[in-house]
C-alpha cells in the first residue's frame, strides 16, 4: 500500500511573505501566526509578512518564523484530510514535523526555537565559524578528509548528508577555508562557502546544545502520534524522552536527511508532501530518488492543485 510522508523545510528556505496567502484565506492558518506573535511577545507575523529580509535571516528569528509558516501551512492541508504514515523535517523542520505529530504544543515550540536560534547565534563568536557546501564529493572520502583537516588546521566536519553530491561541511572558519582548498581529494566539484552565522550542526555548537538542553528539560512532551524520522538516527522515532535527547544531540550532529528520505522510502513512501516555504526538499528528495512523488505545498494556489489531484485519486479509487 503507497505510504505518505509529510516533510518540513529547514534554515534558509525562509523568504519575506512566506504563508501569507494562508494567513489571509484560512482561519485555522491565521489562529497559528496569531498563537506564534502572542507566544514570543512581539508581532513576527509582521517581520514575515513584510520584511526586513536581513532581520528575517536572523537564525532566532528565522527559526520561530518558519515554524510558524509550516504549522499555518499545515492546519489547511490536514482540512483536505490527510494523513501521513511518517513526519520529518531538515534541522529545524524537525521541530515542525514534532508539533505535526503531537509531540510538543505549538506554542511550546515556537518559543523553544526562538531559544535554540538564539543559542546557536551566541555559541561561536562571529567570523569564527562557518560552513560550506561541498558537491560532487564521495561521502566515506569526504569524512577521510574532514578528519585530516581537521588534525591540521582547525574543526571541519560533515554537517548535511543532504543527498548524493551535496554534503554540506561546518566548523572553524580555518577548517572550512582549507577543506575548501583540499576538497579534489574528496572528488569535490565546487566547495560554496555559506551565508550563515554559524559552524551549525557541528561540535563547535555544543555550547549551544547545553543551553538547548535546559530549556527542553521543562518543555513538556508526548509520545508521536506518527512515527518521526529523526536527523540524528535517520530511523523513526516515537518515544518522548528519546525524542528529547535527540533534540540536543541534533545540535552537534549531522543532518542525515538523504539516509532519512532513503529509510521512508524503504518502509513504502512513495509521496512526500514538503509543507513550508521555498522547494529545497522536493529538489533533494528527487536528487535521493527520481521514481517517488514530491509535492511542494508553499502557496494557496499549490494547495489548490494538490486538493484537485486529490479529489481525482480519490473519484478513481
Amino acid at each position: 500500500m503507497t505510504r505518505i510522508a509529510f516533510v518540513f523545510p529547514g534554515q534558509g528556505a525562509q523568504a519575506v511573505g512566506m504563508g501569507q496567502d494562508f494567513y489571509e484565506a484560512s482561519a485555522s492558518a491565521k489562529a497559528r501566526f496569531d498563537q506564534a506573535d502572542e507566544a514570543l511577545g512581539f508581532k513576527l507575523s509582521d517581520l514575515i509578512f513584510h520584511g526586513p529580509e536581513q532581520d528575517l535571516k536572523k537564525t532566532a528569528n528565522t527559526q520561530p518564523a518558519l515554524l510558524a509558516t509550516s504549522i499555518a501551512i499545515l492546519e489547511a492541508v490536514k482540512e483536505l484530510g490527510v494523513e501521513p504514515d511518517f513526519v520529518a523535517g531538515h534541522s529545524l523542520g524537525e521541530y515542525c514535523a514534532l508539533v505535526a505529530a503531537d509531540v510538543m504544543s505549538f506554542e511550546d515550540a515556537v518559543r523553544t526555537v526562538r531559544s535554540r536560534g538564539e543559542f546557536m547565534e551566541q555559541a561561536v563568536p562571529n567570523g569564527e565559524g562557518g560552513m560550506a557546501a561541498v558537491l560532487g564529493a564521495d561521502r566515506e572520502q569526504l569524512a577521510g578528509l574532514c578528519r585530516s583537516v581537521t588534525e591540521e588546521a582547525g574543526v571541519v566536519e560533515m554537517a548535511n548528508i543532504n543527498c548524493p553530491g551535496q554534503i554540506v561541511v561546518s566548523g572553524s572558519a580555518e577548517g572550512v577555508q582549507k577543506l575548501a582548498e583540499r576538497g579534489k581529494e574528496a572528488g569535490a566539484k565546487r566547495v560554496i562557502p555559506l551565508e550563515v552565522s554559524g559552524p551549525f550542526h557541528s561540535s563547535l555548537m555544543q555550547p549551544a546544545a547545553d543551553r538547548l538542553a535546559g530549556v527542553l528539560a521543562d518543555v513538556p512532551m508526548r509520545d508521536a502520534s506518527i512515527p518521526v524520522v529523526a536527523n540524528v538516527t535517520a530511523d523513526s522515532v516515537l518515544q518522548a524522552e528519546q525524542i528529547r535527547r535527540l533534540l540536543v544531540d541534533q545540535v552537534v550532529s549531522p543532518v542525515l536527511w538523504e539516509d532519512s528520505v532513503a529509510w521512508m522510502i524503504a518502509q513504502g513512501v512513495e509521496t512526500f508532501v514538503e509543507i513550508g516555504s521555498g522547494t529545497v526538499l522536493a529538489g533533494l528528495i528527487k536528487k535521493i530518488d527520481k521514481q517517488v512523488q514530491v509535492v511542494s505545498i508553499n502557496s494557496r494556489e499549490a494547495l489548490d492543485k494538490f486538493a484537485a489531484d486529490l479529489q481525482a485519486v480519490r473519484s478513481s479509487s
